[in-house]
């Protein structure tokens, strides 16, 4: 019998067929609903290799290769033809701030009415783009957010998982957002096993030792991210799990959100169903977002294990 403490081997049987699940029920489909948020992967290339890192940035892995000002225009452009409901823009990454276009792909959006949200480490690509950060916080305003990413409200936690001296270079950029009046948010992770209440007292404590204006409380500025291991087992969603869990499809994410890639090689950018799953063909939904829009089967582990089961949403910001 197992017991519990070492997590089971992904059965092979499940996330096979996107109709239905290795029990031969049917599988749970979402409709995008609208889309709220469109997300940006600039480039999967990252100052950092952290041990854990879902999409596996890195300063060598380009896999998915820097996007152009145009090509995000060209997305932009869509949005405004058909008249989507867009309201925020997301940038992640690897690291954002390492894309060379990353400020005029930032302006572009905000100058275009756009929430603009940015996920980074905070650390050196970040501040060598302070003077022209300066400029869109003074002619946007908070309709630009900054979203840290600190992995644990300590830095021994920190830095096991980012590397040695990766602790205080994240702090001092956060405190530089936070002194020039940027809107900011922070984004962490389960790494500790702790519970999510343990998690938030830990930094509400940091933020005060700080002097950061976050409420550790809000789920909008401190984000807790679920872990993902696509080789852990975990239920598969059927159409009948929504009652079950008393949730709605229009709650995950995939329901509100896209992202948009480039392949290394690639002639064009895609678009993928979620942030979360950047190199499953499977989840690759055409070139424009009016291809995009058709519903997307949760066939595969992070849709259970972190949208429906964990809850978690790489779309809200502050």
């Amino acid at each position: 019998m197992h017991d519990g403490s070492i997590p089971l081997p992904l059965d092979p049987r499940k996330f096979q067929d996107p109709l239905l699940t290795a029990k031969g029920e049917r599988r749970a489909w979402v409709g995008l609903e609208a889309l709220e948020t469109l997300w940006f992967n600039t480039g999967t290339l990252c100052n950092l290799t952290c041990e854990h890192c879902y999409i596996e940035s890195s300063p060598r892995n380009d896999r998915l290769s820097y996007l152009s000002t145009a090509e995000v225009v060209a997305y932009l452009d869509e949005i405004e033809r058909e008249g989507l409901p867009t309201r925020l823009i997301g940038f992640t990454g690897g690291e954002p701030f390492m894309n060379p276009q990353i400020m005029a792909m930032l302006e572009g959006s905000l100058a275009r009415g756009f929430g603009a949200l940015v996920l980074t480490n905070a650390m050196k690509p970040m501040a060598q783009r302070k003077a022209a950060l300066l400029g869109l916080r003074e002619r946007w305003g908070d309709h630009l957010t900054i979203r840290v990413s600190l992995d644990h409200y300590g830095r021994e936690v920190h830095e096991r998982e980012r590397g040695q001296k990766t602790w205080q270079t994240t702090i001092d950029g956060l405190l530089w957002l936070q002194e020039k009046g940027f809107s900011l948010a922070v984004a962490t992770r389960r790494l500790s096993g702790e519970e999510e209440p343990a998690i938030r007292r830990g930094f509400a404590r940091l933020f005060q030792e700080l002097d950061i204006a976050l409420d550790a409380e809000d789920p909008l500025s401190l984000v807790v991210f679920p872990e993902m291991d696509a080789r852990v087992d975990v239920p598969e969603i059927t159409e009948a799990c929504w009652g079950i869990l008393g949730k709605s499809p229009k709650s995950v994410m995939c329901a509100s959100s896209r992202m948009v890639v480039k392949r290394k090689g690639a002639p064009r950018p895609v678009v993928l169903a979620c942030t979360l799953i950047p190199y499953e063909p499977a989840f690759e939904l055409g070139e424009t977002l009016a291809e995009a829009s058709r519903a997307v089967p949760l066939n595969h582990p992070h849709c259970a294990k972190f949208c429906v089961l964990g809850g978690g949403s790489c779309a809200r910001a502050g």
